[in-house]
């Protein structure tokens, strides 16, 4: 059976194209040709372009006599003057020779291996580089497609590992392999260890692969012939010459960004351009911007000085390209579930997308802008162990998710990125927290408690598992969503929640009554804001630490602050002003449950079989 979410078999997946299984075979390879062009080139051709801008009107002078010379002072025309142009030609053609032969010697030096447990790196020319990602810690893989790039059929496969600077870039492969290439790698990464399946050639034999060290990604797919699986070139008939370059090009560019062989055909989130435009004009940059024009015409009108509003006016021009920029950046937004984790595409000419691997988010934030609540819009955060060096959707960090969407929105997304709170595996931790004696257990339904006992994990709750296991996967799923949904909008004790006492409202003016928390299976939820709405989800098995700090007001207050310690990112999962002893029982059983949810944790090798 396939995953519901997903629409993926469960299984290891299918084998690697011939072509990616060339690639992974644990030899070197090099990267894609026009590699050294993408890389420098336009540096190159940008130098070229400043040389003749400078030389013009010689140039044109050489074709219609009489024409306007240089200005006096130009140095270009001093270098003329002195008769040294033959020698600047010799020196502008040396250089260019020297760029694109180190341009060259770095491609002929920069080659890369995927074996079975680590993807390696070697570059440079003089200091030489040698950088191992480990397939069992990557965080995520981003492949990136822009304009130029894909006028050339490559792509960037950047393979993000948890650390400052710890990511691994292949710039560039071809871009028919990239996709391929990378699902073999979460496979791998994901502890299959189906072997390859041999792939027949057109006489009948299996493919030899290049010799080692010495094949690149196009000589690969050359001996291979075909594209990856889900390319939009991958069945078509093959045409050779300009035409059916022209064609393959063209069919890149219209490709969807989900591969219809991993993801389902269509996003789980259709983004309307209308609620893209209008969310982005109703931002916290709109309010900053009105603040700073109101601040100016009253200064304006007070003092009579108008040089203020030249100060507005780059303000002014500034904020049309940010609005253009974080507009456009979403486009053809998509987010959809495969076997090897969460897949989100944007873009319009330059496009990115990523797969966000089960177990690799370690807390969400659900939040509400206040312009934004009318419409009833929310915008989904994660932390996550790793940078990645492209911009998300709507030109914010990668962390965003979901830039704008409404509730029913909310509720797919969280689908895909926690499905340990909504899933298989929720019902795994649920029985090891039972055998453990966590109190966090009364929150799940009774159908739960009785289908887990004490032999049950998260792998007996797949696809093979017993219709009374399967209800209460269901039953679970639908409890956790209950309590996500309804910490987004209630306040108070409303959905079991506990809050601060009135006492804190010295601290918590407006927020004190949803300022509170509580605990849901397998996650912890805070819920925070009343202007601003806030819920932080925090997975039990992501939890690092967890920390209580009461400084002199709050102990005078009976205050205290929990803390709970995940990677750093762009959540701060903390909940204020709690009553003390409130902070005491959720410190104790926040670190007790951490502990128990993360023993049974099988998220990181997502498609290891089960002995």
């Amino acid at each position: 059976m396939s995953d519901p979410r997903t629409g993926a078999d469960g299984g290891g997946g299918r084998p690697a194209p011939p072509d990616v299984a060339a690639l992974t075979d644990g030899e070197w390879h090099r990267l894609h040709p026009a590699t050294p062009l993408l890389k420098g080139g336009i540096a190159l051709a940008a130098v070229l372009v400043i040389l003749f801008n400078n030389a013009r009107e010689y140039v044109v002078e050489l074709f219609v006599p009489g024409g306007r010379r240089g200005d006096e002072g130009d140095p270009f025309g001093y270098v003329v003057d002195q008769g040294w142009l033959g020698l600047l030609l010799l020196a502008v053609v040396v250089v260019i020779a020297l760029f694109v032969g180190g341009f060259w010697l770095s491609w002929r030096m920069h080659t890369f291996r995927v074996g079975e447990d680590v993807v390696e790196v070697r570059s440079g020319i003089v200091f030489r580089t040698n950088r191992r990602a480990r397939l069992d810690r990557i965080q995520g893989i981003n492949i990136q497609r822009p304009l130029l790039a894909r006028v050339f059929g490559a792509a960037k496969l950047e393979v993000n590992q948890a650390g400052q600077d710890a990511n691994v870039n292949l710039a560039y492969l071809r871009s028919a392999s990239a996709d391929d290439l990378r699902r073999e790698i979460l496979r791998r990464a994901g502890g299959a260890q189906q072997p390859h399946a041999p792939a027949p050639s057109a006489a009948g034999s299996p493919v030899e692969a290049p010799a080692a060290g010495t094949g690149d990604v196009t000589d690969a797919a050359a001996v291979a012939g075909t594209a990856g699986p889900g390319h939009p070139d991958a069945h078509a008939p093959h045409r050779q010459g300009f035409g059916g370059l022209v064609e393959q090009r063209a069919n890149e560019f219209l490709a969807p960004e989900l591969d219809p062989d991993e993801a389902p055909p269509q996003s789980v989130v259709a983004l309307s351009p209308g609620r893209l435009i209008g969310s982005t004009v109703l931002s916290g940059y709109t309010l900053f911007l009105l603040a700073a024009v109101v601040a100016i015409v009253i200064s304006v009108v007070t003092t009579g000085e108008w040089f203020l509003l030249f100060v507005l006016l780059p303000a002014v021009l500034g904020s049309g390209g940010f609005y253009v920029n974080r507009i456009t950046k979403s486009l053809r937004y998509t987010i959809a579930g495969t076997r090897d984790g969460v897949r989100i595409g944007y873009g319009l000419f330059s496009t990115s997308n990523e797969t966000l691997p089960p177990g690799r988010i370690h807390s969400v934030k659900v939040s509400q802008p206040l312009l934004w609540r009318p419409f009833g819009w929310w915008d989904v955060k994660i932390n996550r162990a790793s940078r990645s060096s492209t911009k998300g959707a709507a030109g914010q960090e990668n962390t965003t998710i979901l830039p704008v969407g409404d509730e029913d929105d909310v509720r797919r997304v969280l689908e895909l990125v926690l499905p340990e709170l909504v899933g298989v595996a929720a019902v795994g931790v649920a029985a090891e927290e039972a055998r453990a004696g966590s109190s966090a257990s009364a929150d799940v339904p009774e159908a739960v408690a009785s289908a887990t006992g004490p032999e049950t994990d998260a792998s007996v709750a797949g696809d093979a598992a017993p219709p009374a296991v399967r209800d209460a996967v269901e039953a679970t799923t639908e409890h956790t969503l209950s309590l996500v949904e309804g910490g987004l909008r209630s306040s108070g004790t409303d959905g079991g929640f506990t809050v601060s006492p009135r006492r804190a409202a010295v601290l918590r003016w407006f927020s004190w009554r949803r300022n509170g928390f509580r605990s849901a299976p397998g996650a912890l939820l805070l819920r925070k804001g009343a202007i601003w709405r806030q819920l932080v989800i925090v997975p039990l098995p992501r939890v690092q630490s967890v920390g209580l700090v009461q400084g002199p007001l709050r102990r005078r207050l009976r205050l205290a602050t929990v803390h709970l310690h995940t990677v750093q990112g762009p959540i701060v999962a903390e909940i204020g002003a709690l009553d003390q002893d409130d902070a005491l029982g959720f410190f104790t059983t926040a670190s007790r449950e951490a502990v128990a949810a993360a023993h049974a944790d099988r998220t990181h090798r997502w498609s290891e079989e089960t002995p």
